[in-house]
């Protein structure tokens, strides 16, 4: 099987009608176009990548770098790209983007029903820490949160341009 042709690059303004699209179809409780603009333009301490496919956005990841944490905000894939590696890509991209930067640590919550994505972290090294009851408004469901110690562990297929 070929390998697949993505390039990771900074998500930009002109990627968010794609980026929307993915949101929408993997969520139940969507970002809005708001909340993507005001993270891009006015939050200082956001990062957010996107996963292009032939120029196609397929995927994204964002988060905040606060003092000397990373807190992962979100990351989709699109379903017809899900199951192919573009994740771990994005998880990746960013831990390194972070470790650049000096981060040290990263935490994020995840559904406790999100068993694909709790999988991906922890193959990445993240690790339960604890639970936060009812984090997700529109169904009350419990929030996992996970924690990962930095210590520059890159995936070996990542080369500098951001290529898969």
């Amino acid at each position: 099987m070929r390998k697949m042709d993505i390039k990771i690059v900074p998500m930009e303004l002109m990627h968010l009608p794609e980026v929307l699209a993915i949101e929408q179809d993997s969520f139940t409780d969507p970002w809005s176009e708001y909340a993507f603009r005001t993270e891009l333009c006015a939050n200082p301490h956001a990062v957010y990548f996107v996963a292009l496919a032939d120029g196609q956005v397929v995927a994204y990841i964002g988060g905040w770098l606060i003092i000397d944490q990373l807190h992962i905000t979100n990351l989709a894939v699109a379903p017809d790209y899900r199951q192919k590696g573009i994740a771990m890509a994005l998880l990746d991209r960013i831990l390194e983007y972070s470790w650049q930067e000096g981060i040290r640590e990263a935490t994020l919550e995840v559904r406790v029903s999100n068993n694909s994505a709790i999988n991906l972290y922890r193959k990445k090294g993240f690790v339960s820490v604890g639970c936060r009851p009812g984090y997700y408004i529109n169904n009350n469901e419990d929030a996992l949160i996970m924690w990962k110690e930095m210590k520059g562990d890159v995936a070996d297929d990542m080369d500098g341009a951001g290529n898969v």
